[in-house]
Parts: structure tokens; sequence; C-alpha cells
């Protein structure tokens, strides 16, 4: 919130300049970027906000350049298409991740503003400035030390500390859930703390290897974690509840890793059955890491290739939603330049933020979208009679840019508080009031986006989540060959069973955004809850295998590998079961 009101900063320079015009860019490139801005590394921010930033800057620069080859008067052809196209790409990269898709919104939102925001400033000056207000929230982002921390290490590294602690948390609270209903919860809470502790220590860096100890000690901590989070899923996966004893092991290692201090004495050993002896061994080679951190192991964060996103996204269900983002984009502009007002560009830039799916279900989002705007639009109003001139303007985007934080909770709230902003941006740029008319133009765009999108298109549907279990079959497969043929080998075994678990949370957050949309799309992805419930057993057996394969003595029990077969075959009849 502090970094989200001191990014008004630009604005308020521009306004005391008597350049106010030279301020609204600026505050766009602050406001976008808090948009993205989330809890987490500093390092992994540095993408988060940086690459989003950068394709603004480029929209903008297009934007100026497309309107000045088009030109003032209508253009119900030349416009609409080049925006379609441009939504085509921008939608097909979008599908390929979180940071790709926030670089589709930002470079698509900025060229309709570029082209239709009349601002003094020539189009590479705009984009510097856009450039410059993303870059002074990511330059806060980088250097104020967060809130409340613990710990003696340097606070540059709180991130990725806390995201550690957390896997280690994650540990003990599956631990304590094994045997009860909590158990499938808390396996999954745990896939999801590895795979923010991931993200955190594997943003971009200038060197290849971590450059100071610290950062040393936190990967060869990350790294210490895995076989704890193999074990503990092999132990909750066999159904027995453990003694509260075995779960105080992992929690203080995560008190350890946010203080920067020794792990302390560990509980006693319980070397009954496989799980708990992997447990135990676990423990302690986490402990002397602890006390002696070596450098993360070759491949244990697993770095994906920028290189990989075009063909990625041009997959089935990258084409499905370029398809889908760019009928939406054509058809807003189309009514946009057949109504051909002041702030037309309103209109497709709001079907923009409406058209991205990880916002949540279509539907949910247009009511949302059409609540906060109404809300905002009336608080704007209301202010506007009490106050005026430029600097309760400013003031205004500061309180905004605190409130946006924790606006994005939820889509609506953070619809209202845009809207508040935008339409004070509005005014210091130079353009009249039009506070009703920003309403009537997102009811417009809410209208357009739930028409387009649900209208059939050529094919069939439902790639995305299709091409996502695709994925997650062919990560269990891998992972399962390796277990079943090299399982002594655990750096790559680990490695897959991150990328198994990680497919799977993927395919489940598609599966259920898809089932939270109308029947008209949800149907398209019946069946998929069942080969994602096969996948997710095949996955926990996999590791409980992985487990006792590690005591040659024992061998792979003859029931464990029965469970197995039975989990392959119950796969293959959830694959063919959506075709009857």
């Amino acid at each position: 919130m502090l970094r989200g009101a001191l990014a008004a900063v630009p604005l308020l320079v521009a306004v005391l300049a008597e350049r106010p015009t030279a301020g609204v860019p600026a505050a766009l490139g602050a406001m976008l970027a808090g948009i993205n801005d989330r809890p987490g590394s500093r390092r992994a921010s540095v993408a988060r906000l940086g690459f989003p930033a950068l394709a603004g800057s480029v929209g903008l620069l297009l934007g100026t350049a497309i309107a000045a080859v088009v030109g003032e008067g209508r253009s119900t052809v030349a416009l609409p298409l080049v925006f379609g196209l441009l939504g085509l790409v921008a939608g097909a990269v979008s599908s390929t991740g979180p940071v790709a898709s926030a670089c589709g919104t930002h470079i698509l939102v900025t060229i309709v503003i570029g082209a239709g925001m009349p601002l003094p400033e020539p189009g590479p000056l705009r984009a510097l400035l856009f450039l410059a207000g993303a870059g002074w929230l990511l330059l806060l982002r980088l250097v104020l030390p967060s809130p409340g921390r613990r710990g003696s290490g340097p606070y540059r590294l709180d991130g990725e500390r806390e995201a550690v602690a957390a896997v280690y948390d994650a540990v003990a609270r599956l631990l304590r859930a094994a045997g009860g209903p909590q158990a499938r919860a808390g396996r999954a809470a745990l896939s999801a703390a590895l795979d923010h502790a991931q993200d955190a220590l594997a943003g971009p860096r200038l060197r290849r290897h971590a450059s100071s100890a610290a950062e040393r000690r936190l990967h060869a901590q990350y790294a210490a974690a895995f076989p704890l989070a193999e074990a503990a899923t092999a132990l909750a996966w066999a159904g027995g509840p453990l003694a509260a004893r075995i779960a105080e092991g992992p929690q203080r290692l995560a008190a350890a890793v946010r203080t920067g201090g020794p792990c302390g004495a560990l509980p006693a050993p319980a070397r009954t059955e496989a799980g708990l002896r992997a447990l135990d061994d676990a423990l302690l080679r986490a402990a002397a890491s602890f006390d002696r951190p070596v450098g993360a192991p070759r491949g244990a964060h697993g770095k994906r290739s920028y290189f990989s996103v075009p063909r990625r996204a041009w997959n089935a269900a990258g084409r499905e939603y370029g398809l889908r983002v760019a009928a939406c984009c054509a058809t807003s502009m189309v009514v946009a330049q057949w109504l051909h007002h002041d702030h037309w560009y309103w209109l497709p830039a709001t079907t923009v933020f409406l058209v991205k799916p990880d916002l949540g279900p279509l539907a949910s989002r247009v009511l949302c979208r059409a609540v906060g705007t109404v809300a905002g639009s009336a608080v704007f109003g209301a202010a506007a009679v009490l106050v005026s001139g430029p600097y309760p303007l400013v003031a205004t985007v500061a309180l905004c840019g605190a409130l946006l934080p924790v606006a994005t909770r939820h889509f609506a709230v953070q619809t209202a508080v845009v809207t508040v902003l935008v339409l004070s941006l509005v005014l210091l740029g130079g353009e009249s009031s039009a506070t009703w008319g920003r309403v009537v133009e997102s009811l417009l765009a809410c209208a357009t986006v739930l028409l387009v999108g649900h209208l059939p298109l050529p094919g069939r549907r439902g790639h995305t989540v299709r091409a996502a279990l695709d994925t997650a079959m062919g990560a269990a497969h891998r992972y399962l060959g390796h277990v079943l043929h090299t399982p002594e080998d655990h750096t790559a075994r680990g490695a897959l069973r991150r990328d198994a678990y990680r497919s799977l949370a993927a395919a489940r957050r598609a599966i259920d955004l898809a089932g939270a949309e109308l029947p008209s799309v949800a149907r398209h992805s019946a069946g998929s809850e069942g080969v994602a419930g096969a996948l997710e057993r095949l996955i926990d057996t996999t590791t409980a295998c992985a487990v006792q394969l590690d005591h040659p003595a024992t061998g792979l029990p003859m029931s464990h590998a029965r469970l197995l077969g039975a989990h392959l075959v119950e796969l293959d009849r959830a694959r063919a079961a959506p075709a009857q």
C-alpha cells in the first residue's frame, strides 16, 4: 500500500512543473504495474513488473503510430482489423503463463490508449514516461524493506526466505493432517508452496548462480525440503494418523529459515516403516544443510526458457483463446468507432480486461465489472462535487494506488478503484469529465464480451483444459518411468516430481475455471475432473513407491505395484469417458 501511494510521485512532479499531461502516462504505467505487484521475492518482481511495463511502452508507441496513419476520422474497418490481429497474437501469447498474460493485457490496453487518448506529448515520449512510471514502482519494490521482517539476513531476500519457510510449514501441516479429511488439501498446499518457492528463487539474475552466502544458504534449504516433501506425501498417501511430535521437526526448520539461526534439537526418530525412515533421513540431511549450507544442486529449480513461448502460444489452447480475444477486440473496436466520441477508447480497453481468463469465470467478471464501474463512478462523481483542482486529483490517484493491493482481491473492488483513478487521470489529461459515459462504455463492453465470449467458434472447444491435462499426464508418466527404472537418481527424481505436481495443479486450476463458466461453456470440459483425480492418485502412489525403493532391502511391495497398475487403468478409462 505504501508503494502504491508513492507511485503517484511522478504525477505530482509533473503537476508541480505545470505539465500534468506528462504525468498521465507515468501514472498509467505505475497503475498497471501496481495491479501486477504481488507478494513474493524481489527478484521475481523484476519479471512480473518489468516485462509487462516494456510491453506497455511498446503498445503506446504502436497506438500513436496507428492513430497517425488512420487519422482522426472514423475507421470501422482498419482499426478493428488491426486491433483484432493484435488481439489474436496477444491472446495466444497470454495463454502461456501469468507474466505473458500481463504482457498481453498491457500491450492491448496501451495500444488503444495511445490511439485514442488525446495527449500533446509525442509517441516516443509517452512510451518513456509510461516506462518511467512503471520503473519507479519497480524501484520502490526493490529498495523498500518488507514490513514486519524477522531474522538477521539481508532484507532483499525477505521474499525468498518467507517462501522457503512456507515450504517447511506446509510439510508440517501435511504431516499433522495425515490420516484425516484435510490430507488432500494439505498435499495441494505443499505443492503450491514448492511452486511459489521455486518461482521466488528462480527469478532473473545477472549471474548464473547465487552470488551471496545468504542466497546460497536459501537454495540449499529449499533443496533440502524436497526429500521431506516426498516423505510427507508418502506418509499422507498411506492414510494412517501420525504422532504430533513428527511434525515438530519441519516446524523447527521453518523457524530456522525465518530467523537465520540453527534449527535446534530435532524429535527422536521413529523408524518403524519406510515413510518414517525416509522422513527421519530427510530431517537429518536438512539439519546438516542448515549448519553447513552448500550450493543448490544442478537442476533444482528447473528454469523455463522464454524461447519456448511461441511454440506454446500457438498450440490448440493458445489458438482457441487467441481467436476469442481477437473476436472480442475487433467487435468492441467496431462499436467504439461507430460511436466515435471523445472517450471511444474506453470501450475496447475495458474489453481487454474483461476477456482475460485468469481473472475468473467470464459471467462473474462481467457482473463484477458492471457493479465496480457504477460504484467507482458514483464515488468519483460525489468527490468531484466537493473538491476540484489538480492537487485533489493527484491525492485521489495516490489514495487509489494505495488501495490497489487490497482491491486486487476482488475484481469488483479493483474495478471501482481503477475507475476512480482513471477518471482522475482523464481530467488531469485535459479531457472533459465523463463519469456516466464511463458507465455506459463499460456496460457496452460487458455486453460485447458476454455475447462474443459465448459464440461458437470453429472446431472443438475446451482445448485449454485438454492441453493442461495432456501436459500433466506426460509429466506423470515421465515421473513414474524414472522412479521405476532409475530410482537412485534423486536429483532428477525431485525435478520430475515437482513437474508432475505443478502440472497437476495447473490442470486443476483450468478445470475449476472452466467448471465455473456458464453451462454452454462448462460442458466442453465434462469428465476432466475424473481424469485429474486419477492423475493425482497415480502421482501420489508413484511418490510412495519412490520412498519404498530408497530401501533396496525391502524393494517395491506387491501392493504398491498392484495399485500402480490399477491407477493406470483408471486413468485410461477416465480419459476415454468424455469421448463416449
